[in-house]
């Protein structure tokens, strides 16, 4: 039997996908650790869909803006939990999202094609 690998799904699906901004990243991380609770590194990493570094990066900002908290656990297990902050800051970004819509179709609307 001659087994053919189809080259062009992968590539296709990859060319399609949209990246994440920062911003999106965060909002993710923040959601994952307040609907699934304190969690470890790799439990958010792969929840979240962040690899190690990135996230590390990014765990390590909310945690400087208090919207995520550092606990230990036993003796050296370290978890993620999201604050009372990162929880208000998550609402807002709902509520934007909410109207985020309105806005950008009132932009695309405006817009004057060439």
């Amino acid at each position: 039997m001659i087994y053919i690998k189809n080259m062009d799904s992968g590539e296709n699906k990859r060319n399609n996908e949209v990246r994440r901004s920062k911003l999106e990243m965060y909002v993710d991380i923040l959601s994952v650790l307040a609907h699934k609770g304190p969690l470890k590194l790799t439990h958010v990493m792969y929840k979240a869909n962040v690899n190690c570094s990135v996230l590390k990066e990014y765990l390590d900002f909310l945690l400087k803006q208090g919207l995520v908290e550092e606990r230990t656990v036993g003796k050296q297990r370290v978890v993620y939990a999201v604050s009372q902050r990162g929880i208000t800051v998550l609402k807002y970004f709902k509520e934007l999202k909410q109207v985020l819509p309105i806005v950008e179709e009132a932009r695309n609307q405006a817009m004057i094609p060439y």
